[in-house]
């Protein structure tokens, strides 16, 4: 398991992002592009949302990547205690659908994505994408 903890501060988007990418590069992830976008997506919000609504009570944002034999886990922990949960789309509003994506995106993929209580009280998100693709529907035959 990897995890690295940065300020609670919009600079560390890209900063989570580029880290979580160069690391799937080195474990030899990079080569499922498709997977590599879709972590890499799940990162950025999940850290946007860290910053931008526990950043008062959770100066720093913790990372941690997780990669074993068939999945990538991705989690994003502060220490704000509110457990957010995922908005439906309000076409009228520019933000607000982080969450959302993040999870529309993991079950795209396969994956299973969640919130849970930390022992020091904050929140942990993470999303957990399969190695291998999920097997495309069958296309009917007219």
């Amino acid at each position: 398991m990897w995890r690295f903890t940065a300020p609670a501060v919009e600079e560390s988007v890209p900063q989570a992002r580029r880290a979580v990418r160069d690391l799937l590069g080195r474990q030899g992830v990079a080569g499922r592009q498709d997977l590599v976008y879709s972590l890499l997506l799940i990162v950025s919000e999940l850290v946007t949302n860290s910053v931008r609504h526990a950043a008062l009570l959770s100066p720093e944002v913790a990372v941690e990547v997780a990669i074993g034999p068939e999945w990538v886990r991705v989690a994003v922990e502060d220490n704000h205690p509110y457990r957010p949960k995922a908005l439906e789309a309000d076409f009228g509003q520019t933000g607000g659908r982080g969450l959302l994506l993040v999870r529309e995106v993991t079950r795209e993929a396969g994956g299973v994505c969640d919130v849970e209580h930390t022992s020091t009280g904050g929140k942990v998100i993470w999303a957990a994408l399969p190695l291998t693709a999920p097997a495309a529907p069958a296309t009917p035959v007219v």
